[in-house]
């Protein structure tokens, strides 16, 4: 049915594909299958299911895809699907389950010597706004993957372009890479995410044509779909090319929509978007409201570029964002507070993960969560930022595994 199913997708269109993939999906998802059909098959079922808009099915048949693949030890394959997993919980906004994925994907990687470009590196990076850590892996991912002539590699790698500058704000550096994110629509999920990011970038930089034509283009899959994360994310693109009063029910729309899925960063985007709206309408007080839900759903997700941006909004309006400052010093963690002192005595990322038992990863993930907190930037600024608990002098806790 699978394999039927994305043939039709190329034969006789996404419409006419789509009852097909969801039989599909459904007997991946009820239906016990064997570990070698797992292994060979559960990558293209679960880009099948976030290509439909199917937000459950990409959760559970992801989560399936690498449990089957740890499970059998069938490493490349597990690079997969721990790929897949990645981008999955970066729409759900699990910015730290993402990271510890990761990590688990360059253990993979380094084990089996794959020399398979970093995408879940790009995404994740795209999605915090880390310019200028992303950006030369972009670049060097996009001159790799144009020289081989690969579809998929373009199409991801030119969608995370365009949602790490529409993230930051910055539509017209994005729109360029969300047009190239088009140029293959036959690559699954990515090609209509770029579309997604081309109808934003479009809009912000007042190119209405554009963003029309890149509406048309994804509303004849959404309305096909059917599902919330479909039409949640079309009616907040169609608000975007909307004039006047017609855009606020379509915003209302996409975020009662949203609300309902897994996809919390398409639910952050929405509020956004919609407390931009309301703060060029003049109703700062209800911008406000908007922009105040964005940045604390953006904050809590680790989506930092995203977050910077409603702030910025936020500010905009007259409110000044809530801040982790001094004041918010009992919001760390003890895991986070034992690394931030480590920090704050120049030890590095390396040697405060050798000594915790975690990769220095998660402790550049568990430092950004402390820095946002406490209001800072640097390493350098961590002495006179930690509350005197924090500075506390006695030795630091071993942490196992068990405790992460």
């Amino acid at each position: 049915m699978l394999l039927a199913g994305m043939a039709s997708m190329v034969r006789d269109g996404y419409p006419a594909a789509l009852p097909i993939v969801r039989r599909a999906l459904r007997a991946y998802r009820t239906e016990e299958i064997s570990v070698s059909e797992g292994l060979r098959s559960l990558w293209v079922a679960g880009v099948a299911a976030a290509d439909v808009w199917d937000d459950e099915s990409f959760d559970v048949l992801t989560a399936r895809f690498v449990k089957i693949a740890g499970d059998a030890g069938a490493l490349s394959e597990l690079l997969l699907a721990l790929n897949s997993r990645i981008i999955m919980l970066m729409f759900a906004g699990e910015h730290e389950a993402a990271a510890s994925v990761i990590d688990e994907a360059r253990a993979v990687r380094e084990a089996i010597g794959s020399e398979r470009p970093l995408y879940e590196i790009m995404v994740f990076g795209a999605w915090q706004g880390r310019e200028e850590h992303t950006l030369p892996l972009i670049e060097a991912t996009l001159s790799e993957v144009v020289a081989r002539g690969e579809g998929i590699g373009t199409t991801v790698t030119q969608w995370a372009n365009a949602l790490l500058f529409n993230g930051l704000g910055r539509h017209e550096d994005a729109l360029a890479p969300a047009r190239a994110a088009g140029e293959y629509p036959r690559e699954l999920a990515a090609a209509n995410w770029g579309l997604v990011e081309l109808i934003e970038s479009a809009a912000g930089c007042g190119a209405t044509d554009l963003a029309a034509d890149a509406l048309k283009q994804l509303s004849e899959m959404t309305q096909a779909s059917g599902t919330d994360w479909a039409l949640g994310v079309e009616a907040r693109s169609r608000a975007l090319v909307s004039e006047g009063d017609a855009a606020e029910p379509l915003y209302r729309e996409a975020i009662e929509r949203l609300g309902r899925t897994r996809v919390r960063a398409e639910h952050a985007r929405a509020r956004l978007l919609y407390g931009e709206w309301l703060r060029r309408e003049g109703r700062r007080l209800d911008a406000r409201e908007q922009l105040r839900s964005a940045h604390e759903l953006f904050t809590a997700m680790g989506a930092e570029g995203f977050g910077e941006r409603a702030r910025r909004a936020l500010l905009a309006t007259g409110e000044r964002a809530r801040k982790y400052t001094v004041e918010a010093r009992d919001e760390l963690t003890p895991q986070e507070a034992q690394i931030a002192r480590l920090a704050a005595h120049q030890q590095t990322n390396s040697a405060i993960g050798a000594q915790l038992l975690i990769s220095p990863r998660t402790v550049e993930w568990h430092l950004r969560k402390v820095f946002t907190k406490l209001g800072i930037t640097s390493r350098r600024e961590l002495s006179e930022a930690l509350p005197d608990t924090v500075h506390a002098t006695h030795p630091p806790r071993r942490i196992s595994r068990n405790d992460q």
